[in-house]
């Protein structure tokens, strides 16, 4: 797996974040084996998957959320699941005792993952966005995810995504269909 070149910005960057370069260091600075694949600029799940040649079921769909707890309290929840998969409300509201669990209004969710929306990473550089992974994610061989751009995309282990990104685990994601 290890193809660590590195590539000369391109028009698809995410412009106002530099969280593809905080990326590549981190995982560089950890010696994991990584690959990065280039392709047609693409930010839907399915879509990508069939650029990069690899089912669904081996991506990792990354989703900013927010919680509100109480009244007064709301909380940021970075939720990834398999990309043949949702994300499953009822058991983030459940899991962070809320009283409402709903998808991020695309300003924040931007503004806290640091990438724009399509490109947002299964990490979490904010300490304001809580990051939360299904176990089905971190049991993948094999992970794929747009690498803070939409024209790059990186393939790593689970385990290696788990060891660095230290998601809380929990069952997130809705039942496979079937």
């Amino acid at each position: 797996m290890p193809d660590r070149t590195h590539h000369a910005p391109s028009r698809h960057d995410t412009g106002r974040h530099d969280t593809y370069h905080h990326l590549i260091s981190l995982l560089d600075s950890a010696s994991v084996d990584y690959r990065l694949i280039d392709h047609e600029p693409e930010g839907a799940t399915e879509a990508v998957c069939a650029l990069r040649g690899h089912p669904a079921s081996e991506a990792a769909k990354c989703i900013v959320l927010r919680v509100k707890v109480d009244r007064r309290t709301t909380r940021h929840v970075l939720a990834v699941v398999p990309g043949d998969r949702r994300v499953d409300l009822a058991a983030v509201r459940a899991l962070f005792a809320a009283r409402y669990a709903g998808f991020s209004d695309p300003e924040t969710a931007e503004r806290l993952a640091r990438a724009v929306p399509g490109a947002v990473l299964p990490f979490s550089f904010d300490p304001g966005l809580e990051l939360v992974a299904d176990p089905d994610v971190v049991a993948r061989p094999r992970l794929y995810f747009n690498a803070a751009r939409l024209d790059r995309s990186l393939l790593i282990s689970g385990a290696d995504y788990e060891r660095l990104a230290k998601p809380r685990i929990e069952r997130i994601a809705a039942p496979e269909p079937g």
